[in-house]
């Protein structure tokens, strides 16, 4: 059954749907202000319920941004953050002129750690007139739009997240540097979500190297196939980005993708990560 189509309702909170799979957008809330712990659950009922939540009009400062983050658990520091920045929990993720957009791949962030994140809260600071937009994928929607029998092909599978894949050319270090601090890890092709019980695809084409027990020819092959369930719009939502805005998504059952349509023009995000636990897989049948 999709969360999402669950009826839910809220006291605290308006949330309307973006798409009956994914996304929805909360108003009537000033997150520079501190939020009760009644609202703090209603948000997050509504990122379990909707995977991805959003939220206009809300200029508020790196520290509070933080607070806010931290009402939902441990915060963790991207590897890509320089060592001297103040505020380490904040990754500034910038480009213009010098810099096109690099993130135009669908993934889940920091699949390659040992216990990947629970969610991401972005804001925007400054945007395009127009492009710029993320959109985000439902991987428990494109689970179940697997056939059964693909479904009980991957099922218990597992699959290997590699930091190298993107961050050894970005950070500048060596491959065995890297993998010294953040070595591969293997997580299940299916993952079930520890709050939700749901089953969602946890490939991605940026971090993911190989399915395990297979040929190099069979992974890939096979990878390719759970990459473009992504890409189906019937899973997806697009938000488009103001000064303010901000979006917090759910790792454990979202992928998202950043479209990179604005150069030369510039776009500057703020990233707070919360961290997560160790993927799963438990047969719900």
């Amino acid at each position: 059954m999709n969360v999402a189509a669950s009826p839910q309702s809220f006291a605290r909170l308006k949330v309307a749907p973006l798409t009956p799979s994914i996304g929805a957008e909360i108003s009537g809330i000033d997150l520079s202000q501190e939020q009760d712990d009644a609202v703090i659950a209603e948000i997050r009922a509504a990122l379990l319920a909707h995977k991805v939540v959003f939220f206009r009009g809300q200029p508020i400062t790196p520290a509070q941004h933080i607070a806010f983050a931290r009402r939902f658990g441990t915060l963790e520091i991207h590897p890509a953050t320089p060592k001297d920045q103040p505020d380490p929990e904040v990754l500034h993720i910038a480009h213009g002129p010098d810099s096109k957009g690099k993130e135009n791949a669908w993934h889940s962030d920091v699949t390659w750690r040992a216990e990947p994140s629970l969610g991401s809260i972005l804001r925007a600071v400054e945007v395009p007139a127009v492009g710029g937009d993320t959109l985000f994928a439902d991987m428990a929607a494109a689970f179940r739009g697997l056939s059964p029998a693909m479904q009980d092909f991957c099922r218990g599978l597992t699959a290997v997240h590699d930091i190298v894949r993107v961050f050894a050319g970005r950070l500048g270090k060596p491959v065995e540097e890297l993998h010294k601090q953040y070595p591969p890890q293997v997580h299940p092709l299916v993952r079930t979500h520890p709050e939700t019980g749901e089953q969602a695809l946890y490939v991605n084409i940026a971090f993911t190297s190989h399915v395990e027990g297979l040929s190099a020819k069979e992974s890939d092959r096979l990878l390719a196939h759970l990459y473009a369930q992504a890409a189906i719009p019937e899973y997806q939502c697009r938000f488009r980005w103001e000064p303010g805005s901000i979006a917090f998504w759910d790792n454990r059952a979202a992928q998202h993708y950043a479209a990179s349509d604005y150069f030369p023009a510039v776009r500057r995000m703020e990233r707070v990560t919360i961290a997560g636990d160790r993927p799963f897989y438990r047969d719900e049948r």
